[in-house]
């Protein structure tokens, strides 16, 4: 293998090297998405519980639960 094969044999490598860091990365990156996506709507689910929770307090208290 002359200096220029080798050249473009670890030029290869370098790349597909740095095809799977970036490959890696993506699926990082995707992974925190969509945890943080899941965690957005775990939080918004809790807020909607709890001014659900206020306003049947509140219609409660001023005796409009017409159950």
């Amino acid at each position: 293998m002359d200096n220029s094969q080798r050249a473009a044999h670890q030029a290869g490598q370098a790349k597909g090297q740095a095809q799977e860091k970036a490959s890696n990365l993506m699926d990082s990156a995707s992974n925190a998405a969509q945890s943080a996506k899941e965690t957005a709507q775990h939080a918004g689910q809790q807020m909607q519980q709890k001014a659900q929770g206020a306003a049947d307090s509140v219609r409660n208290a001023m005796g409009g639960n017409n159950n």
